[in-house]
């Protein structure tokens, strides 16, 4: 029996892929689907990018969330390493997505 790496890796849904299925089901062209996409995502980042949570009906939130420094350590050596303060992403499923995945 032989493995591959692409046989371990989870598969992605790619900005392709989407544009793609944009061009099969809707039938705007590949230009305008990539253009479409392409433009959700960077609606998406900018809100994000400023401080706006993003809350897609049936999908889920993407809020910003500031985490406080904190002190860390370096596992290889036990070094105390400070860990600054910063802004981070997080995701969370809607119930109606989560009742998908369970189902």
């Amino acid at each position: 029996m032989e493995l591959s790496v692409e046989s371990l890796e989870t598969p992605a849904l790619t900005k392709a892929q989407l544009a793609e299925l944009l061009f099969e089901r809707i039938g705007l062209n590949k230009r305008e689907s990539k253009d479409m996409i392409d433009a959700f995502f960077v609606l998406v980042a900018n809100s994000l990018i400023d401080g706006v949570d993003v809350k897609i009906s049936g999908f889920g939130n993407f809020q910003i969330r500031t985490k406080a420094p904190r002190p860390g350590r370096n596992p290889r050596t036990g070094e105390a390493i400070p860990i600054q303060a910063r802004r981070v992403v997080t995701f969370h499923a809607s119930h109606k997505l989560k009742e998908q995945i369970q189902s």
